[in-house]
């Protein structure tokens, strides 16, 4: 009687440590798989950002199209007499320096 259980118990715990080990790896391959994942989706992301087009440089000179407007409007103001000639060139200096 005593003989038959020591060969069970034997095979329980190879089997319950096998199972273990097997569910180890089997963790340890869901990790790694998670991480290659995750690295590809980096390196995805930083290819289409390399490949996203470069902004458009600035027009010749280094003004917008807006900042003349506004030097336009401020030229009118000035020559109204709506703004005296320093703060004509307050706002000029704002605008060329913001450019």
């Amino acid at each position: 009687m005593f003989r038959r259980r020591r060969p069970l118990a034997r095979a329980a715990i190879v089997g319950g440590t096998a199972y273990y080990a097997g569910k180890k790896v089997q963790e340890g391959r869901e990790r790694d798989a998670d991480t290659e994942a995750r690295l590809q989706d980096l390196e995805y992301q930083q290819a289409a950002e390399a490949q996203a087009p470069a902004p458009a440089p600035p027009p010749a000179g280094g003004m917008t199209d807006e900042a003349i407007e506004q030097l336009k409007k401020l030229a009118e103001l000035k020559d109204q007499g709506v703004l005296t000639e320093e703060e004509f060139e307050a706002q000029k200096a704002k605008l060329l320096g913001g450019s």
